[in-house]
C-alpha cells in the first residue's frame, strides 16, 4: 500500500517527538495504534459480513436452480446447498423446538 521505509520512519519518529515533546509521544502512539485497531476490527467485520451475504445469495440461486429442476437430477453442488440449506434451517429451528416441547410437558403434566 504505502512504502515507507527506515529513513521515512525515523524523520515522522524525530517530527513527532519535536511537535508532541518526550511526555505526550507515547500516549499519542498508543491512541494512534488503538484507532488503527479498531479501524482493522470493522474492516475485519465488514468483509465477513459481505461473505456472509454473498454465500447467502449463493444459496438461494441455488435453491432456485434445484426447485426449477424439481428437486430431480440435481448436480452435487446443488445437492450440498439443499444439503446445507437443511442444516441451517434445524440448527434455527432447534431452540424453538425445545421451548414449544417443554410447554408441551408442562401442559401434559397438568
Amino acid at each position: 500500500m504505502f512504502d515507507i521505509g527506515f529513513w521515512e520512519l525515523l524523520l515522522i519518529a524525530i517530527v513527532g517527538l519535536l511537535v508532541l515533546g518526550p511526555e505526550r509521544l507515547p500516549s499519542a502512539l498508543r491512541s494512534l495504534q488503538r484507532t488503527l485497531g479498531s479501524i482493522r476490527s470493522y474492516g475485519q467485520r465488514m468483509q465477513n459480513e459481505l461473505d456472509h451475504e454473498l454465500r447467502i445469495k449463493e444459496l438461494h440461486e441455488h435453491l432456485k436452480k434445484a426447485e426449477a429442476q424439481d428437486f430431480s437430477d440435481l448436480s452435487p453442488e446443488l445437492q450440498r446447498s439443499i444439503v446445507e440449506l437443511q442444516n441451517a434451517a434445524a440448527e434455527v429451528q432447534r431452540p424453538y423446538r425445545k421451548q414449544t416441547e417443554s410447554k408441551d410437558n408442562d401442559e401434559e403434566q397438568k
